[in-house]
Parts: structure tokens; sequence; C-alpha cells
């Protein structure tokens, strides 16, 4: 039976999504790393095209790669869970002496006859919570990773069959001629956003690691790690990663480290995003600022950590899949940012 209502189409529509959606909720243990496993294997698969166009084996390519994720990840491993025991047993520590220094504050608020509550902020704010929240979310990253033999070995296949995988989607799709434009736009553009973030994100990282590292500031590879993962966060994500880094260098040596350290956060994530990524990555990339937050909070009730990290990744690979049909793109511009929307009119 067909239908010619584009309510009843609609409706249909939704009623599939929500069906779909019910079923990655219910698969979650097996979705998140098999997600996981495509975005490394994406991020990855530029390497494999390099050594491919300067004829070297695919097998010796896919093996250096996954030899050098391996090596790399253990060797962060060790030292981030080693950073991050320390950091839980100092937590208690740490948290008293923000609050002390809280109600410091407050009291010299008093002074300045700005009367606050104290019994309700301290009830309703806890500095320490930022510390906390961080250190949950490397907790929850690291079980994740506990499955790292399935995820590699997803990895290693996703990479051998990265080359066929254009041709098996214009077959699947009747376009054995190879016409179908769009789908070769949309690999292409998902590959390319996923690369150029990883190695944006990378250098982020890289850069606090050394501020932070120059400063003496406790643990500060953690912090390096927590603002390489949610650099694929704009906006939010490096305010999140900023938080835990600051109170730190509050508790260690005060306001003007504190401030120090916000100011290099603000500058690195400045020059990163507003500068770099955009000359790398070009036009036409941008999501809104409400659609970032949005997206957090869906892909993390989806997928858990593992969807709060990959939150932005996954809805512009919706946002470049809505722009490669023309009866879609109404949804990409919803999904865009102001002046990208501006720019396409």
């Amino acid at each position: 039976m067909e239908l010619k209502s584009p309510a009843a189409k609609a409706l249909i529509v939704l009623a599939c999504l929500v069906v779909v959606l019910a079923g990655i909720k219910a698969a979650s243990a097996i979705m998140v790393p098999f997600f996981l496993s495509g975005f490394i294997a994406i991020a990855c698969s530029p390497l494999i095209n390099w050594a491919t166009r300067h004829r070297i084996p695919k097998w010796l390519s896919v093996t250096l790669v996954i030899s050098l994720i391996v090596v790399f990840g253990f060797l962060l491993a060790g030292l981030v869970g080693q950073s991050l025991t320390e950091f839980r047993l100092n937590l208690p520590e740490y948290r008293l002496t923000l609050a002390s220094e809280f109600d410091w504050v407050i009291t010299r608020l008093g002074t300045m006859g700005i009367a606050l509550n104290r019994e309700l902020i301290t009830t309703h704010l806890d500095p320490g919570m930022a510390m906390s929240l961080a250190t949950n979310f490397l907790s929850g990253m690291g079980g994740v990773l506990s499955n790292l033999f399935l995820i590699l070995l997803t990895v290693i296949f996703m990479l051998f069959e990265a080359d066929s995988i254009p041709s098996r989607l214009h077959i699947a799709l009747s376009d054995p001629d190879m016409k179908m434009q769009h789908i070769d736009r949309f690999i292409k553009s998902v590959n390319s956003y996923l690369a150029i973030k990883t190695v944006v994100s990378l250098a982020t990282g890289l850069v606090i690691a050394i501020v932070l590292y120059i400063m003496n500031i406790d643990h500060f590879l953690l912090w390096a790690v927590l603002a390489f993962m949610l650099n694929y966060i704009p906006n939010i994500g490096s305010i999140i990663a900023a938080l835990p880094a600051v109170l730190i260098a509050f508790v260690q040596y005060g306001f003007a480290s504190a401030g120090l350290v916000a100011l290099t956060f603000m500058l690195v994530n400045t020059v990163m995003g507003n500068l770099i990524e955009p000359r790398l990555m070009g036009r036409g990339m941008g999501l809104s600022t409400l659609v970032v937050f949005l997206s957090l909070i869906f892909w993390g009730w989806l997928l858990g950590t593992v969807g709060m990290l990959l939150s932005v990744p996954l809805t512009m690979v919706v946002k470049i899949a809505l722009e490669s049909r023309a009866e879609s793109q109404w949804l990409a511009v919803l999904l865009s940012s102001a002046g990208e929307s501006k720019a396409r009119v």
C-alpha cells in the first residue's frame, strides 16, 4: 500500500527511527566497541592510503599502524593509569582544600557587601565535583577499552576492507556504474573530518601537556589526555576539560596560576578550533552550539561514555549524510551553525 500523506510518511519514519535507536540501546555492549573501532579505523585510514600510494604492501602498513596503536596505547594507559590512581588517593585532600578556599571567597564577598548563603551554595555547588566527573569519564573509557582485543581485531578487518566499501555501497544501492557522487562525497567527508579532528586533538593535548608540565601542575598527563578526548566536543568539551586542571592549579598555587591555566586552555582551543581546524577542514563542517550540547546528551544516553566522546563525530556523520541528498539538506541546515547557514543562502 502506497502512502501519499506526508504526515503518514513522517510517522512511519519516526517509528522506524525509534525502533532502530531502541535496538542500538539494547545492544550497546556490542555497538559501543563497534563504533569505537570504526572511529579508530577511519582516523587511521589516511596512513594506510599514504602507504598504498608509496607501494607499501597493505598487510605491512596495517601491521605497522596497529603496532603503533598498541605500543602508544599501552604506554599511555600505563602513565594515565598511574596518574589516575594517585589522583584518586589525593582527591579527598583536594576537595577539602577547595572547600576551605571556597569559604574564603564567600567570606571576602561578604565583606564587600555581597551576601551569599554558604550552606545553600555548598549544598548545590561542589567545586570538587568537576574533578570527580573527570576521573569518572576516564574510568568509563578504561572500562570500554577492556575489550581491547575485540576492538583491535575489528579495526584490522575494517582497514583491510576499507578499499572495497565504496564500491560495495554503490552496488548495494543499485549504482553499479558509479554515478552516485554523493556516496563518494559522504565517505570522503567523514574520513576527512575524523582524520583532521584527530590530528588537531592530538596537537591540543600535546600543547596542554607541555604547558602544564612546565607549570608543574599535578597529574598534568591526566588533564592532557582529557583535553585530547574532549576536543572532539567543540566549545563545551574545552570547558569541561579545563575545569579540573584549573581547580588543581588553584589548590596548588592560588588564583594567579589557576588564571594562567584557564588562559592557556582558552588560547590553545581558540587557535586550534578557530584558526587551524577551519583552515584544514574548510567551510561547511560547523554545528550549532545547541546541537553540540543536545548531541552530547543524546549520544551519552544512547552509548554511555563513548557516546559522549563520539557525540560530535557521530552527529557530523548524520549531518554529512543529510547534506548528500537534496531532499534532506534542510535538516542539515537545522544542524548547522549560524555562520554556515548564512553562507549557504
